[in-house]
């Protein structure tokens, strides 16, 4: 039992960690871009993020439903099959998806294109009854996103299938490889358009929005290669299989969809709390504020994309983990093993703590130099991104209780603390946005999500019983060990920004550059000394520690 709980454990930290490395690089490169970017847009900056966070939000919705929760049900039931040394049917469960994938990105891309008058207005009730009228510009937009759909769900499975083998490096990998290339084109169209033509910024966002289907065309060619490379081992693994369970097409098919429905809702939760945030914004804060159209358009786009964009790159070391502990999760509740369950439960936890904790509150410390850097000095965008770093905490604490609850087939429960959250947060939209103004949806998200977080830990606690005293105990350790590295780091930039300029780029780069290094080593030196890495990550960092020559 003590060996199985090992393995566990290094395959969560192993499969972590690729996809880590996939998702961090990954929005790390999705938010380098939009230095060079939002600078071409010149004095449309702002606005052109706003119709590109519109245009996501939406896109965003569509992908998720087009690829129908299909991946990850499949990487699920891949896991659930393999455990139970019936790898064939992991593999017809992956064909008959490929074909469920063409069809609903067909469907969901034509709908996205042709329903994009409609989606693109502020009130989808009043287009849909009254013809109210939309922005051509966000309609432009919207419709280049639509190619994309028409890919991303064959790259998305494609992915499920070898996460599905707890193979976390060709899914990360294909993930940079499509990021990069996406990058590539939004900046070569981007420099063309608006520095060598000197055209239209919707033209521009529109072949950035294009990007998208550029890079899944990249990331699917690499993950070709990877079950080329592999083809031997998979086939073997079929050829030895036990071919007990036998299951029609038919019933494939069912069982797939079946299982894909909960992952739609689960998987679109933080996206719909982003979508209340679009469509309630701008009328609700018009009704306390006079101000412009453009000038609303342009607070959303502080939180709506500007620092969304910024605390999506911490948030996506939840959504690694979660990706990760899906399939050992399913692979353990297959197998009846309670006491895996239990230990994985505490193990993804206190991973998600060690890494997220720190992660926010150095965000939320370095807020005014790093968004200078991104977007320019702007007091009230870096106090946006600054609430927005901890709300960092709450996405992404819900993001791996929900894939938990996913993993232990708990489905029906973590829609209901979903659908409850998105209630909440509906009902404290509007008297936050009175109280708070722009603060005001972002404290709406964290009190939905808060609700949501407490009710899935109470209901972990209850059903299997892991050890929530132990991993209180770590919190407190990571607690404490944050907020020591973030008193330094607080202080570092308010020092540091009397002797040089935060308003400026190149100096707010020397200061993030200085605090993150100085923060870094402060919470590593601490969380090693005190043996919480050790604990958390495992004996493999005294390895990584020997081998560097470093004693603590």
């Amino acid at each position: 039992m003590e060996n199985n709980t090992k393995n566990t454990k290094e395959t969560m930290v192993k499969g972590s960690a690729w996809m880590t490395f996939g998702s961090i690089v990954s929005r790390i490169l999705g938010a380098l871009y939009i230095i060079p970017w939002y600078a071409w847009m010149g004095s449309h900056g702002n606005i052109a993020n706003a119709l590109t966070a519109k245009s996501y939000n939406i896109y965003s919705l569509f992908i998720i439903i087009s690829t129908a929760g299909i991946p990850g049900a499949v990487a699920k039931q891949v896991a659930k099959y393999n455990a139970l040394n019936e790898y064939d049917i992991g593999r017809k469960l992956f064909r008959r998806g490929l074909i469920l994938m063409a069809i609903f990105g067909v469907i969901c891309a034509a709908i996205m294109y042709f329903g994009a008058p409609i989606l693109a207005t502020d009130n989808i009730i009043g287009a849909l009854l009254h013809g109210a009228e939309s922005d051509p510009r966000q309609v432009a937009v919207m419709r280049s996103l639509s190619y994309a759909v028409l890919i991303i769900p064959i790259l998305s499975i494609m992915r499920g299938y070898f996460q599905g083998y707890a193979d976390m490096m060709p899914p990360a990998m294909s993930q940079f490889v499509e990021q990069l290339a996406r990058v590539l084109w939004m900046l070569l169209t981007a420099y063309i358009i608006m520095q060598v033509q000197h055209g239209s910024y919707v033209h521009a966002v529109v072949q950035s929005n294009l990007a998208a289907a550029i890079g899944a065309v990249f990331g699917i060619l690499l993950l070709v290669w990877f079950l080329y490379r592999r083809r031997n081992e998979l086939n073997a693994l079929m050829e030895h299989s036990n071919h007990a369970i036998k299951i029609s097409t038919a019933g494939i098919f069912w069982e797939i969809i079946n299982q894909s429905i909960p992952f739609i809702i689960i998987d679109s939760g933080i996206t719909l709390f982003q979508l209340i945030d679009q469509y309630t914004f701008h009328p609700m804060i018009a009704m306390f504020v006079h101000a412009s159209s453009d000038q609303i358009e342009s607070w959303y786009a502080l939180f709506g994309l500007n620092a969304n964009k910024l605390i999506m790159i911490i948030v996506s070391l939840a959504t690694a983990m979660s990706v990760t502990a899906i399939p050992l999760l399913s692979g353990a509740h297959a197998r009846r093993d309670y006491a895996s369950i239990s230990s994985q439960i505490e193990n993804t936890l206190e991973l998600f703590l060690f890494v997220m904790i720190p992660a926010s509150l150095g965000m939320a410390a370095i807020a005014t130099p790093i968004y200078t850097i991104f977007y320019g000095y702007d007091p009230l965008g870096s106090n946006v991104l600054y609430l927005s770093s901890f709300t960092a905490i709450s996405l992404g604490l819900f993001t791996v209780l929900m894939a938990i609850l996913q993993g232990l087939s708990e489905n029906g429960l973590a829609i209901k603390y979903l659908v409850l959250g998105i209630i909440i947060k509906f009902a404290v939209q509007l008297p936050m946005i009175q109280l708070f103004k722009v603060y005001g949806p972002l404290l709406a998200t964290n009190i939905g999500l808060i609700i949501t977080i407490w009710l899935s830990l109470k209901h972990l606690k209850v059903r299997y019983k892991y050890n929530s005293g132990r991993t209180s105990r770590r919190f407190i350790g990571i607690a404490i060990f944050s907020m020591a590295m973030f008193v330094v780091v607080t202080g570092v930039v308010d020092f540091g920004g009397k002797i040089i300029s935060p308003e400026r780029r190149p100096t707010s780069f020397i200061l993030v550059i200085l605090a993150v290094a100085i923060g870094g080593i402060l919470y590593a030196f601490l969380s090693l000394k005190f043996g919480l890495a050790q604990k958390i990550i495992g004996p493999k960092v005294n390895r990584v520690l020997a081998r560097l020559h470093i004693r603590i």
